[in-house]
């Protein structure tokens, strides 16, 4: 019996692959090669491409496509399409192409569809946007509160951010920062009842927040920040489980990094997610004041919990 250290010395000795098992043939393609190939598909298409030519293009049946791509990228073939025209548009904007011209550069196949979800994506109009944001007014102030101070901030259409931290100006600094090109400007005297009720909220974390927000992010944050939304008060929710709840159970990582973008502290409860055996980490205000308002939760929980349960009237 001879052995040979490759299949090409044994070919040169005079013998042929097996041809059942064709081990000189390409490996098969696996889901992951497969989802790059129809990321670069979507990436250097003109326009959106349907769902079933994209499954054909790698070989597999729609449905399973949709299901591997989801699995593997935490969203969908569509929303990769979305998220790839917005990064686009923007960055056709950015170097001061028209409003015109940036929606059909980016892949839009009409005006309508790109004005219906510019705001979203821009949080302004994309004249604005063009513009640098120069004319968005972001109005703010800092206040103590029990957790060192809070910033809270607001656009025309709603609370856009709320920051905590241990000084004043490196709260304003960091909003500054966030939004370069927008014209900053101290709250009205009525912006008073918002700062009370975001002062409250910190204080009872575990309450709904009333407060209109503007909420800015790409698609898969939205997904994120919907989640979180979801996990109930006192309960905590790894990022695994998070991920997993959105359908991305691979995109851990990036629902971390999703939470860390978070611009809208407590309202968009990010404290609630912790690592998976328990521990507190990786939140951007201090793992202190996560600490603070899990507590806080679970006390009120407990009160609630306590609280004595009044008898029904059996009249009504």
């Amino acid at each position: 019996m001879s052995y040979y250290n490759s299949a090409a010395a044994a070919e040169g000795a005079g013998f042929r692959p097996c041809k059942r098992c064709q081990p000189d043939q390409m490996a098969p393609v696996g889901p992951a090669a497969r989802i790059a190939k129809a990321c670069r598909l979507i990436e250097a298409a003109d326009t959106p491409l349907p769902l079933p030519a994209l499954a054909e293009a790698i070989g597999v049946s729609p449905s399973h496509f949709h299901r591997q791509f989801k699995a593997a990228l935490g969203i969908t073939p569509n929303a990769y399409a979305s998220a790839l025209r917005e990064r686009r548009a923007r960055s056709a904007l950015t170097r001061g192409a028209k409003v015109t011209e940036a929606l059909y550069e980016a892949g839009y196949s009409s005006s309508g569809r790109f004005y219906a979800t510019a705001s979203k994506v821009f949080g302004m109009s994309p004249s604005s946007f063009r513009a640098g944001g120069t004319d968005e007014v972001i109005a703010h102030t800092v206040c103590p509160c029990t957790l060192g101070h809070v910033l809270v901030a607001a656009s025309h259409k709603g609370v856009c951010a709320i920051y905590l931290g241990d000084e004043a100006d490196a709260l304003r600094a960091a909003l500054k920062e966030q939004f370069p090109h927008a014209r900053h400007e101290d709250a009205p005297p009525d912006f008073a009842k918002t700062i009370a009720v975001v002062a409250a909220l910190v204080d009872a974390p575990g309450a709904p927040c009333t407060l209109p927000l503007d909420i800015r992010g790409t698609a898969f944050q939205r997904r994120v920040w919907d989640a979180l939304l979801r996990v109930p008060a006192g309960s905590t929710v790894s990022y695994a489980e998070l991920a997993a709840a959105i359908g991305a159970p691979t995109a851990a990582r990036a629902v971390a990094g999703a939470c860390a973008a978070n611009q809208i502290a407590v309202a968009i409860p990010c404290h609630r997610v912790v690592r998976r055996d328990g521990a507190i980490s990786g939140y951007r205000w201090g793992t202190g004041r996560k600490c603070a308002l899990l507590a806080k939760e679970r006390a009120e929980d407990a009160d609630n919990a306590l609280a004595p349960k009044h008898a029904q009237d059996p009249r009504s």
